[in-house]
């Protein structure tokens, strides 16, 4: 899924205020943010791209019943996340996503009854402050084993579970769920959107087969060659302009650098370009 910017500038995280509440909708919200490749196909909130539909449909349910209970979580279905995300059932690219997030969500309810005594607070806590914790808890999870085979290589992306972490540090100013030891370890959360960003401005180049099936809006495969190797150009493009910025004497973290990639990528002459697709649960 395209991910929320930041929790300053992505409503998401406004929606149920401070507490318990909202660290259950980020866990459950990141548990389903994935899907890009089948946005095209979603029906969208009216001004709303696919993530903010995806979102915003979460966020009435909250407000309205409040968080899901891992029980529930547990038993979710893909035509109960149809009704939950407003999708209609025979649109087969939609319902196709729809069972993914039930699944997912199955996952996370199955994960805090195991292990956590059905508490979103107590896997939190678990990490004990470190973002490479609270990603090997995540990583128990099928769709956040977010590692790729590449030749004799594993090229481990981790993007869902990293973003958990650095949502969970802007949405709680870093205190609390939010405080983490480690958050300068994170990379930047290698989806579609930041690589074509950087491609669009000129700090990547695809070759010319490659983006002759992009600009044809081809699917790209999961786990392809050119697929790790666009989602590994951005990490290490972004990692050199750390670097660079460092070396000038300034600072920032890759974290946010992806934010500000993510969000520049909002803007119209981005959107107008096609960036690559590819139906898969790690973006």
């Amino acid at each position: 899924m395209e991910e929320a910017g930041s929790a300053e500038l992505d409503p998401a995280y406004h929606y149920v205020g401070q507490g318990p509440a909202t660290l259950a909708f980020i866990l459950t919200l990141d548990a389903v943010n994935f899907g890009s490749g089948y946005f095209p196909g979603l029906r969208k909130r009216r001004g709303l791209s696919g993530y903010f539909t995806v979102a915003s449909s979460l966020n009435d349910s909250f407000c309205e019943y409040g968080p899901f209970s891992p029980d529930q979580l547990a038993v979710l279905s893909a035509e109960s996340c149809s009704t939950l995300f407003g999708q209609d059932r025979k649109n087969e690219t939609a319902f196709e996503l729809m069972g993914l997030f039930a699944s997912a969500l199955n996952d996370l309810g199955r994960l805090l009854i195991e292990r956590f005594e059905g508490s979103f607070v107590r896997l939190v806590e678990s990490a004990e402050q470190s973002v490479e914790k609270l990603v090997q808890i995540l990583a128990a999870m099928p769709f956040y084993r977010d590692v790729q085979r590449y030749g004799d290589l594993e090229v481990p992306f981790y993007k869902r579970a990293q973003l958990t972490a650095a949502d969970l540090a802007l949405a709680f100013g870093h205190e609390g769920p939010g405080r983490f030891e480690d958050l300068d370890r994170l990379t930047i959360f290698a989806d579609n959107l930041v690589p074509h960003v950087l491609r669009t401005d000129g700090l990547i180049e695809y070759d010319a087969h490659l983006s002759d099936r992009i600009a044809k809006r081809e699917l790209i495969a999961s786990g392809s060659l050119e697929e790790i190797e666009i989602r590994a150009s951005a990490v290490t493009v972004v990692e050199r302009i750390r670097e660079e910025i460092t070396r000038r004497g300034g600072s920032k973290t890759s974290m946010e650098l992806d934010y500000r990639l993510w969000n520049r990528g909002q803007g119209a002459s981005y959107k107008a370009r096609p960036r690559h697709r590819c139906r898969c649960v790690f973006y």
